[in-house]
């Protein structure tokens, strides 16, 4: 299938504040992150993209319209709600220390399969309408654009760390081993045998490899299978 790049947004208010945002109206991205946003932009502005599809929330949307303003050629802009930040129900615009002191928050650092946020989602209900988003846009994009085609997706830490894990077939009680960073950059790669994870929390590099050679834009096929010995690589990384 076409391959989804995920882009947390960038730093927020909210993230410089210590407080846990969830979905909380209000919450922009600071000066750190707007620098950041446009970094990211930068690095995506050589990669053919067939979308920017964003979580409807306000930092989200920030992010994605730097990276769009980074490009020089028209990209499909889309909002998606199944790619929003968690519910975090009553723990939402609390500080992130005062929640630590919380019994539920060693639930979510060793167990959040069992996590449920009182007043809002659990992460495993997160997890499951995230993935299922992905997997769906992914697959309508390469429906109407072919296997070779590149998306983002603008989102959250936790929703973005949950599809990692997913497509890694990692358990969601393991999901905590990953590490998503503002603005950073992760890569999977979506086949009918399986997911292949590409890159995970990168903060710089060229991505032009992403983007398949143009004589090959049309003859590609896709394939599910991994390549016994690791293969040679994309064309484009060097």
């Amino acid at each position: 299938m076409a391959t989804v790049i995920l882009v947390r947004h960038g730093k927020s208010t909210a993230n410089s504040g210590g407080v846990l945002a969830g979905r909380a109206a209000g919450v922009r991205l600071d000066e750190t992150g707007r620098t950041q946003a446009e970094h990211t932009g930068a690095r995506l502005a050589g990669v053919p993209l067939a979308a920017v599809v964003s979580s409807p929330l306000e930092r989200c949307r920030q992010t994605a319209k730097a990276l769009v303003a980074a490009r020089t050629d028209p990209v499909d802009q889309r909002i998606e709600r199944a790619l929003t930040e968690c519910d975090y129900g009553e723990w939402q615009g609390r500080a992130i220390k005062d929640l630590a002191k919380e019994p539920l928050w060693k639930v979510v650092q060793a167990q959040p399969s069992a996590a449920a946020f009182p007043g809002g989602e659990s992460l495993q209900a997160m997890q499951a309408r995230a993935v299922a988003a992905v997997r769906r846009i992914d697959a309508a994009i390469e429906a109407e654009h072919g296997a070779d085609a590149v998306w983002v997706a603008v989102s959250h830490g936790d929703p973005i760390k949950s599809v990692l894990a997913d497509a890694l077939g990692m358990h969601l009680d393991l999901f905590q081993r990953l590490h998503v960073d503002p603005a950073s950059v992760s890569i999977i790669r979506y086949t009918g045998t399986r997911p292949f994870v590409l890159a995970t929390n990168t903060h710089a590099g060229d991505l032009s490899w992403l983007a398949p050679p143009a004589k090959r834009r049309r003859a590609r096929k896709a394939t599910g299978d991994a390549v016994v010995g690791g293969g040679a690589g994309p064309e484009a990384s060097l």
